[in-house]
């Protein structure tokens, strides 16, 4: 008789953002995984707030499928596109590009294997998530699930800058059965490469996806951005803005239906990063009046359900689940993949940061990008292509 123990996949991102190609097509298919993921989960949540991390996601999948063999390993390399193993050198590469210093805004980003004490793992499984992944291996008493869930979420309270400070609790932890806790932390704060002033922040209406309407404090600047105007393929019209932070490598792009009667979800199905890609090349810089609500979104996600439907099925079935390459002493399944992600947007934040913005003068009144609808918002690192963050804000 074989037992099957579970795995416990958390992946926890936060990001702060204060109002201050020759490998891009691995990056882009990685990313793609994660809007895939987001795609299935607005589904259910149409009038939720939702925020994900696609790099996040295409980490821990990654980690997963290092581990995997036979149909599970399958299913994980058909879903993903690409061979962690045949692309690990590239993948590192990525990972170290995305939390350069060079970036000048602050991208973190963590990955931790903790163990049962005593559980025997193979050996390349360890020193390959180590050499692509950055990742570690910590050994952690499960049989104790409250000292245990309590060191994994001091784990991500430290890696997140204190945004996030739990994941688990100890009811997701079986003190006879857990035997690994795999975690990605993501983290980025930046500050606008064109500021939004105090002073001009009023509250405006904002208009919910189901009729309602309310007031929400609304940032306000007018400027030089990037912008555009983009259909999809049954002729839905969208308008899309590119903001950029202050280091110029990370961007903020903001998508949302031209017309006010056209669902948010009408234009999600048609969003991958080949069309993200598209708008970064037909965008036109213009002088702009830009509306944004401010805003803080968080939210808890089990990414299960969502890549069972993306044909990820068998990592979560204790008959079927196949990680002989993280261990051969036991039998070992996926029991829960979850992610919890929180977004701040606002004016200021960070103690200082000059920014200068050449102001175009214009003949006629300049055109407005007013987002006081429901919208999608995605933060890029543009050199790689990496979607280190996305998602639909319904409720300021």
């Amino acid at each position: 008789m074989y037992w099957h123990f579970p795995l416990l996949f958390a992946a926890l991102t936060s990001t702060y953002v204060c109002f201050p190609q020759n490998h891009l097509s691995l990056e882009e298919l990685g990313s793609d995984i994660g809007i895939q993921v987001f795609n299935q989960l607005v589904k259910t949540r149409a009038g939720d707030n939702v925020v994900v991390s696609p790099h996040g996601i295409a980490s821990v999948l990654g980690m997963l499928q290092l581990g995997a063999d036979g149909k599970t390993k399958k299913q994980l390399t058909t879903v993903m596109r690409y061979s962690v193993n045949g692309a690990g050198k590239v993948l590192k590469k990525i990972n170290k590009a995305i939390v350069s210093r060079r970036n000048k805004d602050i991208v973190k980003i963590a990955n931790i294997v903790f163990a049962n004490s005593g559980l025997k793992m193979e050996a390349p499984f360890v020193s390959r998530n180590s050499e692509v992944f950055q990742c570690p291996v910590k050994n952690i008493n499960f049989k104790d699930p409250n000292a245990a869930s309590d060191a994994m979420n001091q784990w991500v309270k430290n890696k997140t800058e204190g945004m996030i400070d739990s994941v688990l609790t100890p009811d997701d932890i079986d003190s006879v059965l857990t035997r690994l806790v795999v975690i990605n932390a993501v983290y980025f704060k930046g500050l606008w490469r064109s500021r939004f002033q105090p002073e001009n922040t009023k509250k405006r209406t904002f208009n919910e996806g189901d009729g309602k309407t309310y007031q929400v404090p609304m940032l306000a600047q007018l400027s030089v951005f990037r912008c555009g105007t983009t259909s999809t393929p049954n002729d839905l019209w969208y308008n899309t803005i590119e903001l950029p932070y202050h280091g110029e490598s990370i961007s903020m792009l903001i998508a949302l239906p031209a017309q006010s009667s056209t669902p948010l979800s009408a234009i999600i199905p048609h969003i991958s990063t080949k069309t993200i890609q598209s708008w970064m090349t037909t965008m036109v810089q213009k002088r702009i009046q830009v509306i944004l609500p401010k805003f803080t979104a968080e939210a808890e996600t089990d990414l299960k359900e969502p890549l069972k439907e993306l044909g990820i099925r068998d990592m979560f079935d204790h008959s079927k689940a196949n990680f002989a390459k993280i261990t051969r002493s036991e039998n070992i399944h996926v029991s829960q993949l979850l992610q919890k992600a929180k977004i701040e947007v606002s004016e200021d934040g960070t103690k200082a940061s000059a920014a200068t913005t050449a102001i175009v003068t214009a003949r006629s009144s300049p055109p407005w990008f007013v987002v006081d609808r429901p919208f999608l918002f995605f933060i890029r690192h543009n050199p790689t292509g990496a979607v280190l963050f996305m998602g639909q804000i319904t409720k300021p």
